[in-house]
């Protein structure tokens, strides 16, 4: 965004942004000098801070490119985050063009965007809702008139849940929100994850998130991340570093010392 431009109603540019941050880390423009400037403070800590974005997108497209030739054509994107390449949706529709694709935010700036880029596609929805409320999300009007919850769904949790920082909570959105999906349907997830990184590290790092917007940022453990997938079963390779999570081109052995994203899908029974 030019210095000069102004912000959207109802966003303050001076207090930065988890997703404009998160742009800013995958080569976006969508972010202000706010959040420049935090993400500088996180890359200067995790120097592969983009390298890790970019990992996570690429598992988001390997995700939903399996989850479409399984046979899922209806996709609940929480947290969805600024548009980028290979959106959910774009690579959803270009596997299955019959599918159909809810995003779920209730960042403003996040939310002008994508309806912003979706003005033109009946298939794709945006609903403003809250992932502290999930059943206010999967109870949404807007979502039930666009998703048929009789029929699989794949439920996507990228990058996300490590901002709810009580692990009980994390598990509780998690089940309110498998609550209304039938068997063989799918959720996937990836999360924080800190490897070898020192304590002082990441604190330093939650310190600079607690300024943003929504907030301080958690890494797990593997067990923690894996006991979100808990009554459900994991495909393989199972909670692995998002990189090594079915590779496209190589094979990849997880290091589970490195910081980065831990990835998992797993199908309801």
């Amino acid at each position: 965004m030019a210095e000069d431009e102004r912000a959207p109603a109802g966003i303050d540019p001076t207090v930065p942004s988890v997703a404009r941050m998160y742009d800013y880390y995958l080569g976006g423009k969508d972010n202000f000098a706010s959040d420049r400037e935090a993400a500088e403070k996180i890359i200067e800590l995790v120097p592969s801070i983009k390298d890790i974005a970019k990992d996570n997108r690429e598992f988001l497209i390997r995700v939903v490119r399996t989850l479409a030739a399984n046979g899922i054509r209806q996709f609940v994107d929480i947290g969805t985050g600024l548009p980028t390449q290979q959106n959910v949706h774009q690579v959803a529709l270009d596997a299955a063009p019959g599918a159909r694709i809810v995003y779920v935010d209730n960042d403003p700036i996040v939310l002008v965007h994508a309806r912003a880029l979706l003005t033109d596609n009946p298939q794709t929805i945006v609903v403003n809702a809250d992932m502290h409320d999930p059943k206010g999300i999967v109870q949404h009007p807007v979502l039930r008139s666009h998703i048929d919850f009789s029929r699989p769904v794949a439920l996507l949790l990228f990058a996300i849940l490590h901002f709810v920082p009580d692990q009980e909570e994390a598990a509780s959105i998690v089940t309110a929100l498998r609550e209304p999906l039938v068997p063989g349907s799918y959720v996937a997830v990836s999360h924080s994850y800190a490897g070898s990184l020192t304590q002082d590290t990441i604190q330093r790092g939650q310190s600079v998130y607690r300024a943003a917007t929504p907030g301080s940022i958690t890494p797990r453990g593997r067990e923690q991340v894996g006991s979100l997938f808990d009554g459900l079963e994991l495909e393989s390779p199972g909670i692995v570093p998002v990189q090594a999570w079915r590779p496209d081109w190589h094979d990849i052995q997880p290091d589970f010392t490195l910081p980065g994203l831990l990835g998992g899908l797993a199908r309801v029974p």
